[in-house]
């Protein structure tokens, strides 16, 4: 297990923008890793690619050069010896922690190192996950460390987070995400465009401007939205529009698993003998990221849709200089109070979205859209 030398640079941890003081904590803690760390701070402000790298830093025998097979590894989560967990519906289950933590934590690592345990949204641990991991960091052993990131550390049990090192991040501002997407060859009206609709966060402005078509859900928004308006029908048909978005998102995701796989595969396509546990997680993951596809990109079209009925309103009271979140198109005439009372709608579909688990999206989306129909019929 190689030890990086306190104070010496750590270049993996310098890809990580925005966020100087707890890289500069984490840069120390590289050296001689606590076994517990929870990152905390709002959606995209850069935790998750942090916790890549310092993973990284951590499983590289040069302490996170950035470059070797260990680091490209570690930044895509595909290394042997990183564990991602993350939610499957709303919560992280108990039996999701015992075979991904509590038995591998206790096992010979895959290779020779560290491992590294990444829990994405700790704050969904459930009380019986929440349980089984404390007994892990009550008596970690000596070549695990674990990483919690939760936007909501507040919600995490006293006694996890007293066991853990706690590294703050700071929201980022309008203008640095998208001056750090105009450091990445983006051009700037877009990256100002992808900035504003990703409101600061940096990993969705960066999906959207580093995709053709990422602003598809945004059309199907603006789809959705000018069918409801024009009746009972249209509103069914934009819940049609929705989910068959949401469906084609989730049918692209299908080839993802071939390249996660890839470096673990020898000459004729079959899975190497040690990587076996690895595969298998990977492909664990990737059938949970399919299950979960379909109400997050239902989500972004109803976020979309609430960032068009604000500018609407904007419009209507600021008149032609309001601030708008859409800064490429002009916004939408129509009755304020009916968009305003829109907007409480589709706020309402995506907050019943994401609180309940069994939850029949279509049946959501259809009455959202026949409010919003009735919203414009009220105000007529």
């Amino acid at each position: 297990m190689s030890e990086v030398r306190v104070g010496s640079d750590v270049p993996v941890l310098d890809r990580v923008p925005g966020q100087e003081a707890a890289i500069a904590f984490l840069r120390l803690a590289a050296s001689r890793p606590h076994h517990a760390y929870l990152l905390a701070g709002p959606e995209g402000c850069g935790k998750q690619q942090a916790a890549q790298a310092f993973a990284a830093a951590l499983l590289c025998d040069r302490g996170g050069c950035g470059e070797c097979r260990a680091c490209t590894l570690a930044l895509r989560e595909r290394h042997p010896n990183m564990f991602v967990v993350e939610p499957e519906g709303r919560d992280i289950h108990v039996d999701t922690v015992r075979e991904e933590i509590w038995h591998p934590a206790f096992r010979t690592a895959p290779e020779p190192g560290r491992k590294v345990f990444v829990i994405r949204e700790a704050d969904r641990l459930n009380p019986a996950a929440a349980d089984v991991l404390l007994k892990v960091l009550e008596e970690p052993p000596a070549d695990a460390v674990l990483l919690l990131l939760s936007a909501r550390p507040d919600e995490l049990p006293e006694t996890v987070v007293s066991r853990c090192h706690v590294v703050s991040f700071l929201p980022l501002a309008e203008p640095f995400v998208a001056a750090t997407l105009e450091g990445e060859d983006v051009e700037p009206s877009l990256a100002l465009l992808c900035a504003r609709l990703a409101g600061g966060n940096l990993g969705r402005a960066r999906r959207l401007a580093a995709s053709g078509d990422g602003l598809a859900f945004r059309d199907a928004a603006r789809e959705a939205l000018r069918l409801a308006a024009a009746g009972p029908d249209g509103s069914l048909a934009a819940a049609d529009v929705v989910l068959a978005a949401s469906d084609r998102y989730r049918k692209g995701l299908k080839g993802v698993l071939e390249e996660e796989l890839a470096p673990f595969l020898d000459d004729r396509g079959r899975v190497e003998e040690p990587f076996r546990g690895v595969v298998r997680r990977l492909e664990d993951r990737h059938k949970r990221r399919l299950r979960r596809a379909e109400r997050d990109y239902v989500d972004w079209v109803l976020l979309a849709a609430s960032s068009l009925l604000r500018d609407r309103v904007a419009s209507g009271r600021g008149g032609p200089s309001a601030p708008l979140m859409n800064l490429d198109l002009p916004a939408e005439a129509g009755d304020v109070v009916a968009a305003a009372r829109a907007l409480g709608v589709i706020e309402e579909a995506r907050a019943a979205c994401a609180d309940e688990t069994n939850l029949n999206l279509r049946l959501v989306l259809e009455g959202a859209f026949l409010k919003v129909w009735r919203s414009h019929a009220g105000a007529a």
